[in-house]
């Protein structure tokens, strides 16, 4: 039969799409079922099969480096993407430090591991915020169109190459940077408060800070967090455009173009 030929062709692609829904964000989340992860990577894969033509493999040696190849290529792209909004988190973090509520750690249902209370209520309205504006949708088209920048017949990827470690570490920088611009606005306020707090001790010795200082910042910090929310979302929307992005280059660079 003839769909057999192309049976090996349909596995490469089932592996890479499986491997990009363990590290892709909101595909990879715990509190979506495995059953229904496997069943959208069995239909995508379905979907990508008919949409290019695909060349006839064998199931050989050369068939296990792809295998190896097509792994690499989704967990790599996938981690990339997923470092990238984790942004959302080290800026909660940086917000945590300065209100006090880094020792309150909370449970990330998403990820299933310790998170900042700040960061995990960022992250979720975030994650909201990539449904609303169908990011999701964005996340799936840079899966179908991996297949342009990266064949499938594909046997090596240039992971050492000099070009791909540095584009990795700009990308990294440039997610430490929009880490800082979101939580610049309320890091700054609340040292400011931390310097008036400073001069009202060294003016006035009687007033104990400590006790004075922990529950005006909370609720400062609060305030400030409503204020800046919009401008949050913008940078939000900068850092989705910036994440498509960095996935669309790093495939670029692995297939040579």
């Amino acid at each position: 039969m003839e769909w057999i030929e192309y049976f090996p062709a349909y596995v490469l692609i089932l592996v890479r799409v499986t491997a990009f829904f363990v590290t892709l964000p909101f595909f990879s989340y715990e509190n979506i079922p495995g059953m229904y992860k496997v069943g959208i990577a069995l239909f995508v894969s379905w979907l990508i099969f008919f949409a290019f033509e695909w060349p006839i493999l064998e199931i050989d040696g050369t068939f296990a480096l792809l295998i190896i190849k097509e792994l690499l290529v989704g967990l790599t792209v996938g981690l990339v993407a997923m470092i990238m909004l984790y942004a959302i988190q080290i800026a909660g973090g940086f917000i945590d430090i300065k209100l006090g509520f880094m020792l309150a750690n909370v449970m990330d249902p998403q990820t299933g591991s310790q998170s900042p209370m700040i960061g995990s209520f960022l992250y979720m309205f975030s994650m909201m915020f990539l449904l609303a504006t169908d990011a999701h949708h964005m996340i799936l088209d840079g899966v179908f169109y991996s297949y342009e920048y990266v064949p499938l017949d594909q046997l090596f990827l240039p992971m050492g190459d000099e070009n791909v470690i540095e584009f990795l570490v700009t990308s990294f920088n440039t997610m430490f940077i929009i880490a800082f611009q979101m939580g610049m606005p309320i890091v700054g306020s609340i040292f400011l408060v931390d310097v008036a707090l400073g001069m009202i001790s060294r003016a006035v010795p009687q007033v104990n800070v400590f006790v004075v200082g922990l529950p005006l910042k909370i609720f400062l910090g609060f305030i400030m967090m409503f204020l800046v929310m919009a401008p949050f979302f913008m940078v939000v929307q900068q850092l989705v455009e910036t994440m498509t992005e960095t996935m669309r280059t790093l495939m670029q660079l692995y297939g040579g173009v």
